[in-house]
């Protein structure tokens, strides 16, 4: 018999607490290349940026589908990106990860968030 209640111990009648599935969620580590567009925010000279981001997805191409969306949203026209993939693959081929890198990847992933790192401007 299953119904929409709590599950009970049969034998003391007590709930039986629902166990919470592991997110499948991870952070991934993108660099995402954009041109210019009005309203974007860059600087005035500028020709386009490099943005560092860490994006929550269950994988690299929904970090990256909603990573572009939201950019698009905000008005600036990504070009190009390049995943670099999730902390566990970085630390494994030898990246350094320093606390406050970390500390943001935790926050995108505690929020299912996109989080700009960075933003370096191209001048020609």
């Amino acid at each position: 018999m299953t119904d929409d209640h709590d599950h009970r111990d049969d034998e003391t009648d007590t709930p039986i607490p629902k166990v919470k599935k592991p997110s499948r969620q991870q952070v991934y580590t993108l660099v995402i290349e954009v041109g210019r567009n009005p309203g974007d925010g860059l600087p005035a000279k500028a020709t386009g940026a490099a943005l560092m981001i860490y994006a929550s997805g269950v994988d690299e191409g929904e970090a990256v589908r909603e990573t572009v969306a939201i950019l698009k949203q905000a008005d600036m026209a990504p070009l190009d990106v390049s995943g670099y993939g999730t902390l566990q693959e970085r630390l494994e081929s030898g990246d350094e990860i320093d606390a406050e890198e970390r500390a943001l990847m935790d926050r995108a992933l505690a929020e299912n968030s996109v989080i700009v790192a960075s933003m370096t401007p191209f001048f020609d």
